[in-house]
């Protein structure tokens, strides 16, 4: 199948070539787009240099505007799959293979889950975890049991609606949405590597604020949004 990896990237000069470098030596089958979203380090400079495959943003639009620029590539460009790949390093392009299959298989949405097998540990944020995979649980009467991974690959149907729908981001309220109206959703286990250099954006105050809003989001939200 012709797969994008999707790479958005802000600030992330300190990571993105050793990312990009990694997609490209060991892994040439697939393509590969770095959505430098208005960073404001060096991260578009990299790019430049290396000669990598990437798009800049004059402004930072954050993570819902990079991931539909890559969607809209990933459309006009004629994909059948397209993968949401942090620029941090914490995603493994070693899993690719296995998630193309299963979205070969028939599967619209296929998540790269820490706890298909793995169990989850007891802490803040695994508690704000749960509560998002309850929420989406009594809305939809489906599970998933890492429902904020960002390690998500889409298929040619979803990659469509994706790119051209406004309120649909790169999100587990999405991911909800679509699962809800009739998309095929499948996690595997993998893992999730610690950030090796960089600052998370996702502070404490502003992880408790994103897990707020995606229950809200869920729970209320969805209802009133399309999906189509």
């Amino acid at each position: 199948m012709k797969t994008l990896v999707i790479i958005p990237a802000y600030n992330e000069g300190e990571n993105i070539e050793r990312v990009v470098d990694r997609l490209i030596t060991d892994y040439p089958q697939y393509d590969y787009l770095v959505v430098n979203d208005g960073s404001a380090d060096n991260t578009a400079d990299i790019c430049k240099q290396k000669g990598y495959n990437f798009v800049s943003h004059p402004v930072n639009l954050g993570l819902a505007g990079a991931f539909r620029t890559g969607m809209l590539y990933a459309y006009r460009n004629d994909y059948d799959c397209a993968i949401q790949f942090d620029g941090d390093g914490q995603h493994d392009p070693v899993y690719i293979e296995s998630m193309i299959k299963e979205v070969e298989a028939g599967n619209d949405i296929v998540i790269g889950s820490r706890f298909v097998t793995e169990k989850k540990p007891v802490t803040m944020r695994m508690i704000g975890n749960n509560l998002i995979e309850f929420c989406i649980l009594i809305t939809t009467g489906k599970k998933i049991k890492d429902p904020t991974s960002g390690m998500r690959m889409f298929s040619r149907k979803m990659i469509k609606k994706l790119a051209f729908a406004v309120d649909l981001g790169p999100e587990p309220d999405t991911v909800a949405l679509l699962y809800r109206k009739g998309a095929k959703v499948k996690e595997i286990q993998v893992r999730i590597s610690e950030r090796i250099a960089g600052k998370s954006y996702l502070t404490a105050a502003k992880s408790i604020n994103y897990m707020a809003r995606m229950v809200i989001s869920i729970l209320f939200l969805q209802w009133f949004r399309r999906g189509n």
